[in-house]
């Protein structure tokens, strides 16, 4: 492997999250209104998705929640060589936005005395975290959720970005089937970042341990316990896990990317197929804005964690690479507008595909939105930050990066 690919492994593909921030609700009643997208209200929002569509993105699907009042806006295409616009109903890869899904069952299960959150690794997956200074009697389950277990980030090995990431490789390997415990052996070849509970560092390891421990404690797979515990009780229809399945069920759009080569005429390429395996726990689920908002509504009030259990996901730890404003608990991300909203949410992104879901802290409304595109997002305008400020949505491209700790693949 040539030196020039090994950093573009290492850092050509960092920010997918950043860009999806950058661009940067629940349970409404039944009869909720499906407003216009030309809404007066969401001009602001509407004027920011057709300006990243003309900086060159496919194209964009959006929905906010406030109360009973719903409003569905796109801009530009689902399908690049048809010219089939962007559906309201599309379904597409929230990558990292699963780990507010995982972090939810393993706070369910603390809530039912199946864990505590103290627990260590080692007391669930003996021997699953070690070597190379790596232990898994030193890491708990809530250092897991909140990214302070100093466990490397799979995605940010070079062989394995190089491989499965970049250009022309990911698409010789996209139909590869990988398993969580591959995914844990190439996160062991390295010596964990820091003490656990000492910093904070995004690593999507730490969420593929989080699935296993599902697994081990329910005795059942991570895809039945995120099913029954959060999808079918929310009527969340539209949501789906992949498995190894390459294919996106219908209503969607096609995805594409750069596949993170850094060149200014790279080639797009369709990568709407790939198999869910490569994202498993740590970013697999497929969904659409309006189960996102419906699950955010539910999470922040209470509907779906007894008080302890949300207190504990909302006690956050700081990210101070990602904003002054930001922070990190468990599986769920606390920011804050230009104009002072205080928003709870989540961001991913993986190759064709950037979203970010938000809920306001009394559940009273909600936004989310996802790009068919994953590339030059960070010059685009803020789109959460034009939602809930209007045309005052001046705040910049946030600079924390789920995606610099993931190299891309789901951040």
């Amino acid at each position: 492997m040539s030196t020039k690919t090994r950093e573009q492994a290492r850092t050509g593909v960092v920010g997918l999250l950043a860009a999806a921030v950058a661009v940067t609700a629940f349970a409404a009643p039944a009869q909720a209104q499906d407003q216009s997208s030309k809404a007066p209200r969401h001009t602001a929002t509407q004027q920011a998705m057709d300006a990243i569509v003309a900086g060159g993105i496919p194209g964009v699907v959006a929905q906010s929640r406030d109360g009973q009042r719903v409003w569905k806006g796109t801009s530009g295409v689902g399908n690049r060589e048809t010219g089939k616009a962007r559906g309201k109903n599309d379904r597409f890869r929230i990558a990292s936005i699963t780990k507010t899904f995982v972090a939810t069952v393993l706070l369910q299960m603390e809530a039912e005395g199946k864990l505590d959150l103290d627990d260590t690794v080692e007391k669930h997956l003996p021997g699953v975290v070690s070597g190379n200074g790596n232990d898994g009697n030193k890491i708990t389950v809530r250092q897991l959720l909140n990214h302070t277990s100093g466990i490397f980030n799979y995605t940010s090995d070079p062989e394995y970005g190089a491989k499965y990431l970049i250009g022309e490789s990911f698409l010789q390997h996209r139909y590869d089937t990988l398993t969580p415990e591959f995914h844990v052996s190439v996160a062991m070849k390295h010596r964990p970042g820091f003490e656990p509970g000492t910093s904070f560092s995004y690593s999507n390891t730490n969420y593929v341990l989080s699935g296993l421990i599902i697994e081990k404690v329910g005795g059942n797979t991570y895809e039945h316990e995120v099913s029954e515990r959060i999808i079918k009780p929310l009527g969340l229809k539209a949501t789906s896990q992949p498995g190894d399945s390459p294919h996106m069920p219908r209503p969607s759009g096609r995805a594409y990317s750069k596949l993170f080569v850094d060149q200014p005429n790279a080639k797009i390429h369709d990568v709407t197929e790939m198999n869910g395996s490569q994202g498993w726990a740590d970013g697999d689920i497929i969904s659409t804005a309006g189960d996102l908002n419906r699950f955010f509504k539910a999470l922040i009030t209470g509907k779906v964690l007894p008080p302890e259990q949300l207190k504990a996901m909302k006690t956050t730890v700081s990210a101070p690479d990602w904003g002054p404003d930001m922070g990190y608990g468990l599986g769920i991300i606390k920011s804050r507008t230009s104009c002072g909203t205080q928003l709870w949410g989540h961001g991913g992104g993986i190759a064709g595909s950037l979203s970010n879901v938000v809920t306001t802290e009394d559940g009273r409304r909600q936004f989310s939105y996802n790009l068919n595109g994953d590339w030059g997002a960070q010059s685009s305008p803020d789109i959460t930050d034009v939602e809930f400020c209007g045309n005052a949505g001046t705040k910049p491209p946030a600079k924390f990066t789920q995606g610099k700790a993931t190299s891309g693949r789901t951040s």
